[in-house]
Protein backbone atom coordinates (compact mmCIF):
# COMPACT_ATOMS: atom_id res chain seq x y z
CA UNK A 1 0.00 0.00 0.00
CA UNK A 2 1.29 3.11 -1.31
CA UNK A 3 2.15 5.82 1.45
CA UNK A 4 -1.35 8.17 1.76
CA UNK A 5 0.32 10.68 3.52
CA UNK A 6 0.17 13.92 2.56
CA UNK A 7 3.24 16.89 2.15
CA UNK A 8 2.54 20.56 2.39
CA UNK A 9 5.28 21.43 -0.13
CA UNK A 10 3.74 19.39 -2.63
CA UNK A 11 -0.03 20.26 -1.86
CA UNK A 12 0.89 23.61 -2.66
CA UNK A 13 3.02 22.85 -5.46
CA UNK A 14 0.05 20.68 -7.22
CA UNK A 15 -2.56 23.32 -5.88
CA UNK A 16 -0.38 26.19 -7.28
CA UNK A 17 -0.11 24.44 -10.82
CA UNK A 18 -4.03 24.11 -10.84
CA UNK A 19 -4.25 27.78 -10.37
CA UNK A 20 -2.09 28.22 -13.83
CA UNK A 21 -3.69 25.85 -15.44
CA UNK A 22 -7.45 27.02 -15.08
CA UNK A 23 -7.03 30.62 -14.45
CA UNK A 24 -4.25 31.69 -17.02
CA UNK A 25 -5.17 29.05 -19.35
CA UNK A 26 -1.56 27.55 -19.38
CA UNK A 27 -0.81 23.78 -21.15
CA UNK A 28 -1.15 20.97 -18.15
CA UNK A 29 2.17 19.07 -19.64
CA UNK A 30 4.21 22.61 -19.68
CA UNK A 31 2.91 23.35 -15.83
CA UNK A 32 3.82 19.64 -15.04
CA UNK A 33 7.28 20.02 -16.43
CA UNK A 34 8.04 23.44 -14.97
CA UNK A 35 6.66 22.56 -11.52
CA UNK A 36 8.57 19.41 -11.86
CA UNK A 37 12.05 21.07 -12.38
CA UNK A 38 11.64 23.13 -9.55
CA UNK A 39 12.86 21.27 -6.63
CA UNK A 40 15.75 18.91 -7.22
CA UNK A 41 14.92 17.38 -3.77
CA UNK A 42 11.98 15.39 -4.69
CA UNK A 43 12.31 12.00 -4.83
CA UNK A 44 10.62 9.51 -7.77
CA UNK A 45 7.72 9.32 -5.56
CA UNK A 46 7.10 13.19 -4.53
CA UNK A 47 7.47 13.68 -8.78
CA UNK A 48 4.87 10.87 -9.46
CA UNK A 49 2.55 12.57 -6.44
CA UNK A 50 2.51 15.86 -7.97
CA UNK A 51 2.40 14.63 -11.72
CA UNK A 52 -0.40 12.41 -11.31
CA UNK A 53 -2.29 14.82 -9.01
CA UNK A 54 -2.25 17.63 -11.31
CA UNK A 55 -3.14 15.50 -14.41
CA UNK A 56 -5.79 13.67 -12.51
CA UNK A 57 -7.64 17.29 -11.43
CA UNK A 58 -7.24 18.52 -14.94
CA UNK A 59 -8.56 14.97 -16.53
CA UNK A 60 -11.55 15.27 -14.01
CA UNK A 61 -12.39 18.66 -13.93
CA UNK A 62 -16.15 18.68 -14.59
CA UNK A 63 -17.26 15.86 -12.72
CA UNK A 64 -15.07 16.87 -9.13
CA UNK A 65 -16.47 20.65 -10.02
CA UNK A 66 -19.79 19.63 -9.62
CA UNK A 67 -19.31 17.49 -6.53
CA UNK A 68 -17.49 20.21 -5.23
CA UNK A 69 -20.02 22.66 -6.23
CA UNK A 70 -17.32 25.33 -7.12
CA UNK A 71 -18.86 26.31 -10.61
CA UNK A 72 -16.10 26.08 -12.47
CA UNK A 73 -14.86 29.30 -10.46
CA UNK A 74 -10.95 28.67 -9.62
CA UNK A 75 -10.87 31.16 -6.92
CA UNK A 76 -8.29 29.74 -4.04
CA UNK A 77 -10.50 28.49 -1.33
CA UNK A 78 -12.28 26.89 -4.04
CA UNK A 79 -9.67 25.14 -5.30
CA UNK A 80 -8.74 23.70 -2.32
CA UNK A 81 -12.22 22.21 -2.25
CA UNK A 82 -12.27 20.87 -5.47
CA UNK A 83 -8.59 19.42 -4.63
CA UNK A 84 -9.98 17.80 -1.50
CA UNK A 85 -12.50 15.69 -3.85
CA UNK A 86 -10.10 14.56 -5.31
CA UNK A 87 -7.97 13.50 -2.41
CA UNK A 88 -11.19 11.66 -0.57
CA UNK A 89 -11.87 9.83 -3.90
CA UNK A 90 -8.58 8.43 -4.40
CA UNK A 91 -8.55 7.34 -0.36
CA UNK A 92 -6.15 9.88 1.52
CA UNK A 93 -6.61 10.89 4.70
CA UNK A 94 -7.20 14.78 4.82
CA UNK A 95 -4.81 16.20 7.49
CA UNK A 96 -5.49 18.86 10.30
CA UNK A 97 -4.91 21.68 8.20
CA UNK A 98 -6.87 24.87 7.83
CA UNK A 99 -7.35 24.81 4.27
CA UNK A 100 -9.45 21.20 4.86
CA UNK A 101 -11.46 22.50 7.92
CA UNK A 102 -15.32 20.91 7.02
CA UNK A 103 -14.49 18.74 4.33
CA UNK A 104 -17.65 17.03 3.83
CA UNK A 105 -15.80 13.45 3.22
CA UNK A 106 -19.27 11.61 3.35
CA UNK A 107 -21.27 14.02 1.19
CA UNK A 108 -18.24 13.71 -1.48
CA UNK A 109 -18.62 10.19 -1.64
CA UNK A 110 -22.46 10.39 -1.81
CA UNK A 111 -22.88 12.96 -4.77
CA UNK A 112 -19.92 11.33 -6.51
CA UNK A 113 -22.21 8.14 -6.26
CA UNK A 114 -25.30 9.79 -7.40
CA UNK A 115 -23.49 11.68 -10.32
CA UNK A 116 -23.07 8.28 -11.95
CA UNK A 117 -25.92 8.12 -13.96
CA UNK A 118 -25.19 11.26 -16.11
CA UNK A 119 -22.16 10.29 -18.68
CA UNK A 120 -21.15 13.60 -19.69
CA UNK A 121 -20.49 14.54 -16.25
CA UNK A 122 -19.39 11.08 -15.13
CA UNK A 123 -16.74 11.09 -17.48
CA UNK A 124 -16.22 14.67 -17.19
CA UNK A 125 -16.30 16.11 -20.76
CA UNK A 126 -18.60 18.91 -22.51
CA UNK A 127 -21.93 18.21 -23.54
CA UNK A 128 -21.09 18.73 -27.19
CA UNK A 129 -18.33 16.29 -27.10
CA UNK A 130 -20.13 13.50 -25.69
CA UNK A 131 -23.20 14.46 -28.44
CA UNK A 132 -20.69 14.35 -30.83
CA UNK A 133 -18.89 11.48 -29.93
CA UNK A 134 -22.58 8.98 -29.92
CA UNK A 135 -23.67 10.67 -33.18
CA UNK A 136 -20.44 9.51 -34.99
CA UNK A 137 -19.51 6.13 -33.16
CA UNK A 138 -22.89 4.97 -31.56
CA UNK A 139 -24.02 4.78 -27.88
CA UNK A 140 -22.14 2.08 -26.87
CA UNK A 141 -18.95 2.61 -28.79
CA UNK A 142 -18.77 5.49 -27.61
CA UNK A 143 -19.22 5.38 -24.17
CA UNK A 144 -16.12 2.11 -24.21
CA UNK A 145 -13.95 4.66 -25.98
CA UNK A 146 -14.01 7.52 -23.50
CA UNK A 147 -14.16 4.76 -21.13
CA UNK A 148 -10.43 4.15 -21.97
CA UNK A 149 -9.51 7.69 -23.05
CA UNK A 150 -9.89 8.56 -19.46
CA UNK A 151 -7.56 6.02 -18.06
CA UNK A 152 -3.73 7.26 -17.43
CA UNK A 153 -1.58 7.11 -20.29
CA UNK A 154 1.16 4.66 -20.03
CA UNK A 155 4.76 6.06 -20.76
CA UNK A 156 5.72 4.03 -24.35
CA UNK A 157 9.05 4.49 -25.58
CA UNK A 158 10.40 3.35 -29.19
CA UNK A 159 14.11 1.73 -29.81
CA UNK A 160 16.29 3.68 -32.32
CA UNK A 161 16.99 0.45 -34.45
CA UNK A 162 20.26 2.63 -36.14
CA UNK A 163 21.52 2.45 -33.09
CA UNK A 164 20.91 -0.63 -30.46
CA UNK A 165 18.80 -3.31 -30.15
CA UNK A 166 15.12 -3.46 -28.03
CA UNK A 167 16.68 -5.93 -25.71
CA UNK A 168 20.33 -4.24 -25.18
CA UNK A 169 18.15 -1.05 -24.71
CA UNK A 170 16.10 -2.51 -21.60
CA UNK A 171 19.85 -3.70 -20.89
CA UNK A 172 20.92 -0.20 -20.80
CA UNK A 173 17.59 0.96 -18.58
CA UNK A 174 18.32 -1.83 -15.98
CA UNK A 175 21.85 -0.68 -15.28
CA UNK A 176 20.31 2.67 -14.73
CA UNK A 177 17.44 1.45 -12.67
CA UNK A 178 14.61 2.28 -15.32
CA UNK A 179 11.98 -1.26 -15.36
CA UNK A 180 10.98 -1.83 -18.77
CA UNK A 181 8.77 -4.36 -20.02
CA UNK A 182 8.53 -5.18 -24.14
CA UNK A 183 5.08 -4.80 -25.86
CA UNK A 184 4.82 -7.98 -28.24
CA UNK A 185 2.77 -7.22 -30.93
CA UNK A 186 5.26 -3.90 -31.38
CA UNK A 187 8.44 -4.76 -32.25
CA UNK A 188 10.21 -1.56 -31.24
CA UNK A 189 8.30 -0.56 -28.19
CA UNK A 190 9.71 -0.87 -24.36
CA UNK A 191 6.94 0.00 -22.20
CA UNK A 192 7.89 2.07 -18.63
CA UNK A 193 6.78 0.11 -15.45
CA UNK A 194 7.78 2.56 -12.84
CA UNK A 195 7.86 6.70 -13.61
CA UNK A 196 10.90 7.78 -14.08
CA UNK A 197 12.80 10.82 -15.58
CA UNK A 198 13.90 8.62 -18.54
CA UNK A 199 15.43 12.02 -20.48
CA UNK A 200 18.54 12.23 -17.90
CA UNK A 201 19.79 8.62 -18.93
CA UNK A 202 22.18 7.74 -20.89
CA UNK A 203 20.33 6.10 -22.94
CA UNK A 204 19.06 8.82 -23.90
CA UNK A 205 21.56 11.28 -24.19
CA UNK A 206 23.25 8.65 -26.84
CA UNK A 207 20.13 8.42 -29.09
CA UNK A 208 19.38 5.41 -28.15
CA UNK A 209 15.74 5.74 -28.13
CA UNK A 210 12.55 8.43 -28.50
CA UNK A 211 9.22 8.78 -26.32
CA UNK A 212 6.83 7.46 -28.69
CA UNK A 213 3.55 5.58 -27.85
CA UNK A 214 2.64 2.12 -29.17
CA UNK A 215 -0.57 3.39 -31.59
CA UNK A 216 1.73 6.11 -33.12
CA UNK A 217 4.41 3.82 -33.94
CA UNK A 218 1.99 1.79 -36.55
CA UNK A 219 1.83 4.43 -38.70
CA UNK A 220 5.51 4.87 -40.27
CA UNK A 221 5.43 0.74 -40.63
CA UNK A 222 1.96 1.07 -42.17
CA UNK A 223 3.73 2.97 -45.23
CA UNK A 224 5.97 0.72 -46.27
CA UNK A 225 9.21 1.77 -46.76
CA UNK A 226 12.27 -0.01 -48.17
CA UNK A 227 15.69 1.42 -47.92
CA UNK A 228 16.60 3.83 -50.92
CA UNK A 229 13.43 5.38 -51.43
CA UNK A 230 12.40 8.72 -51.44
CA UNK A 231 9.43 9.72 -48.89
CA UNK A 232 8.00 12.92 -47.74
CA UNK A 233 6.75 13.08 -44.67
CA UNK A 234 4.17 15.90 -45.15
CA UNK A 235 3.04 17.11 -41.55
CA UNK A 236 6.62 16.42 -39.80
CA UNK A 237 6.29 18.63 -36.58
CA UNK A 238 9.34 17.52 -34.30
CA UNK A 239 9.97 14.53 -36.29
CA UNK A 240 8.65 11.58 -34.28
CA UNK A 241 7.22 9.87 -36.88
CA UNK A 242 10.41 11.09 -39.32
CA UNK A 243 12.52 9.43 -37.33
CA UNK A 244 11.17 5.85 -37.37
CA UNK A 245 10.64 6.38 -41.22
CA UNK A 246 14.49 7.03 -41.34
CA UNK A 247 15.17 3.74 -39.00
CA UNK A 248 12.96 1.56 -41.33
CA UNK A 249 14.73 3.49 -44.35
CA UNK A 250 18.38 2.36 -42.67
CA UNK A 251 19.45 5.68 -42.62
CA UNK A 252 19.48 5.26 -46.76
CA UNK A 253 17.66 7.29 -49.32
CA UNK A 254 16.04 10.64 -49.30
CA UNK A 255 13.81 11.77 -46.02
CA UNK A 256 12.08 15.07 -46.75
CA UNK A 257 10.61 16.27 -43.54
CA UNK A 258 7.88 19.41 -44.61
CA UNK A 259 6.15 21.48 -41.76
CA UNK A 260 4.73 24.40 -41.92
CA UNK A 261 6.02 25.68 -38.61
CA UNK A 262 9.70 26.27 -38.77
CA UNK A 263 10.41 25.83 -34.62
CA UNK A 264 8.91 22.47 -34.41
CA UNK A 265 11.61 21.18 -37.60
CA UNK A 266 14.44 23.23 -35.97
CA UNK A 267 13.56 20.58 -32.57
CA UNK A 268 13.08 17.82 -35.31
CA UNK A 269 16.96 18.60 -36.60
CA UNK A 270 18.14 18.47 -32.62
CA UNK A 271 16.39 15.31 -32.78
CA UNK A 272 18.15 13.21 -36.19
CA UNK A 273 21.60 14.55 -34.99
CA UNK A 274 21.32 12.71 -31.21
CA UNK A 275 19.20 9.74 -33.23
CA UNK A 276 22.38 9.76 -35.98
CA UNK A 277 19.94 10.29 -38.71
CA UNK A 278 21.73 11.02 -41.79
CA UNK A 279 18.99 10.89 -44.56
CA UNK A 280 16.48 13.64 -43.39
CA UNK A 281 16.43 16.69 -45.83
CA UNK A 282 14.14 19.32 -43.81
CA UNK A 283 12.20 21.98 -45.12
CA UNK A 284 9.82 24.59 -43.85
CA UNK A 285 6.74 25.08 -45.97
CA UNK A 286 7.36 29.06 -46.54
CA UNK A 287 5.03 29.27 -50.09
CA UNK A 288 3.09 26.96 -52.40
CA UNK A 289 6.83 27.01 -54.50
CA UNK A 290 8.26 24.35 -51.87
CA UNK A 291 5.43 21.64 -52.12
CA UNK A 292 5.34 22.45 -56.13
CA UNK A 293 9.12 21.48 -56.42
CA UNK A 294 7.99 17.86 -55.49
CA UNK A 295 4.85 17.07 -57.45
CA UNK A 296 5.03 13.46 -58.90
CA UNK A 297 8.64 12.59 -57.19
CA UNK A 298 8.11 11.04 -53.84
CA UNK A 299 7.54 6.79 -54.07
CA UNK A 300 6.06 7.11 -50.23
CA UNK A 301 3.90 10.16 -49.10
CA UNK A 302 2.79 10.23 -45.46
CA UNK A 303 0.29 12.52 -44.41
CA UNK A 304 -0.23 12.58 -40.67
CA UNK A 305 -3.12 15.35 -40.69
CA UNK A 306 -3.77 17.99 -37.86
CA UNK A 307 -6.96 16.76 -36.44
CA UNK A 308 -9.50 17.51 -33.66
CA UNK A 309 -6.59 14.88 -31.44
CA UNK A 310 -9.50 12.82 -29.52
CA UNK A 311 -7.75 9.48 -29.24
CA UNK A 312 -4.78 11.11 -27.25
CA UNK A 313 -6.75 12.54 -24.47
CA UNK A 314 -5.68 10.07 -22.24
CA UNK A 315 -2.17 11.83 -22.87
CA UNK A 316 -3.64 15.41 -23.31
CA UNK A 317 -6.73 15.94 -20.99
CA UNK A 318 -6.53 19.40 -21.16
CA UNK A 319 -7.80 19.46 -24.54
CA UNK A 320 -11.02 18.19 -23.67
CA UNK A 321 -11.42 21.36 -21.54
CA UNK A 322 -9.70 23.47 -24.83
CA UNK A 323 -11.11 21.97 -27.58
CA UNK A 324 -14.29 23.77 -29.63
CA UNK A 325 -17.04 22.56 -31.94
CA UNK A 326 -16.01 24.97 -34.54
CA UNK A 327 -12.82 24.25 -34.65
CA UNK A 328 -13.51 20.12 -35.26
CA UNK A 329 -15.51 21.71 -38.20
CA UNK A 330 -12.81 23.52 -39.42
CA UNK A 331 -9.90 21.23 -39.24
CA UNK A 332 -11.90 19.13 -41.18
CA UNK A 333 -11.98 21.47 -44.13
CA UNK A 334 -8.12 22.06 -43.34
CA UNK A 335 -7.44 17.65 -43.74
CA UNK A 336 -9.45 17.84 -47.11
CA UNK A 337 -7.27 20.32 -48.54
CA UNK A 338 -4.03 18.63 -47.22
CA UNK A 339 -4.52 15.40 -48.64
CA UNK A 340 -5.53 16.82 -52.15
CA UNK A 341 -2.38 19.21 -52.82
CA UNK A 342 0.44 16.79 -51.10
CA UNK A 343 -1.01 13.64 -52.41
CA UNK A 344 0.30 15.50 -55.69
CA UNK A 345 3.92 14.78 -54.62
CA UNK A 346 3.16 11.01 -54.70
CA UNK A 347 4.45 9.56 -58.31
CA UNK A 348 2.28 6.93 -60.48
CA UNK A 349 3.11 3.29 -58.50
CA UNK A 350 3.50 5.44 -55.31
CA UNK A 351 2.43 5.34 -52.33
CA UNK A 352 0.33 7.18 -49.10
CA UNK A 353 -0.71 6.83 -45.73
CA UNK A 354 -3.14 9.20 -44.09
CA UNK A 355 -3.58 9.26 -40.44
CA UNK A 356 -4.55 11.05 -37.61
CA UNK A 357 -4.54 10.46 -33.71
CA UNK A 358 -8.38 10.69 -34.14
CA UNK A 359 -11.34 8.08 -33.31
CA UNK A 360 -14.08 10.07 -35.35
CA UNK A 361 -14.48 8.93 -38.73
CA UNK A 362 -16.03 12.15 -40.09
CA UNK A 363 -11.82 13.05 -39.95
CA UNK A 364 -11.27 9.44 -40.96
CA UNK A 365 -12.77 7.38 -43.22
CA UNK A 366 -15.38 9.76 -44.37
CA UNK A 367 -12.27 11.58 -45.33
CA UNK A 368 -10.82 9.31 -47.38
CA UNK A 369 -13.78 8.43 -49.39
CA UNK A 370 -14.23 11.95 -50.47
CA UNK A 371 -11.00 12.29 -51.54
CA UNK A 372 -10.95 9.07 -53.46
CA UNK A 373 -14.39 10.08 -54.87
CA UNK A 374 -12.51 13.02 -56.24
CA UNK A 375 -9.50 11.85 -57.21
CA UNK A 376 -10.13 8.39 -59.45
CA UNK A 377 -6.19 8.31 -60.24
CA UNK A 378 -5.87 6.57 -56.61
CA UNK A 379 -6.59 3.36 -55.50
CA UNK A 380 -7.80 2.36 -51.57
CA UNK A 381 -6.10 -0.71 -50.08
CA UNK A 382 -6.12 -0.74 -46.25
CA UNK A 383 -6.93 1.11 -43.61
CA UNK A 384 -6.50 0.22 -39.54
CA UNK A 385 -8.32 1.76 -36.89
CA UNK A 386 -6.57 1.75 -33.70
CA UNK A 387 -9.40 1.85 -30.87
CA UNK A 388 -7.86 2.90 -27.22
CA UNK A 389 -10.98 0.97 -25.67
CA UNK A 390 -8.91 -2.51 -27.22
CA UNK A 391 -5.64 -1.21 -27.62
CA UNK A 392 -5.12 0.55 -24.04
CA UNK A 393 -2.57 2.56 -25.68
CA UNK A 394 -3.85 6.25 -28.07
CA UNK A 395 -7.11 5.98 -30.82
CA UNK A 396 -5.32 6.33 -34.44
CA UNK A 397 -6.45 5.77 -38.01
CA UNK A 398 -4.43 5.14 -40.57
CA UNK A 399 -5.38 4.42 -44.29
CA UNK A 400 -3.09 3.25 -47.41
CA UNK A 401 -4.00 4.00 -50.64
CA UNK A 402 -1.79 3.59 -54.10
CA UNK A 403 -1.50 6.52 -57.15
CA UNK A 404 -1.95 4.30 -60.39
CA UNK A 405 -2.20 5.98 -63.11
Amino acid sequence: MENKRLHRNLVFAVINSLDLIFNENEYADKVVHKILKSDKRWGARDRRFVAESIYDCVRWKRLYNEIAATKNHFTRPNLWKFFSVHLVLKGYELPDWKQFDNTPTRRIKGKFDSLQNDRAIRESIPDWLDALGEKELGNVKWENEIKALNKQAQVVIRTNTLKITRENLQKEFEKEGVETEILEEYPDALILTNRANIFKTQAFKKGFFEMQDASSQLVSKYLNVKPGMRVIDTCAGAGGKSLHLASLMQNKGQLIALDIYEHKLENLKKRAKRNSVHNIDVRTISSTKVTKKLKNSADRVLIDAPCSGLGVIKRNPDSKWKLQPDFIENIKNTQAQILDKYSQMLKVGGQLVYATCSILPSENEEQVQKFLEKHPEFKFISEKKVSPAESGFDGFYMALLEKKS
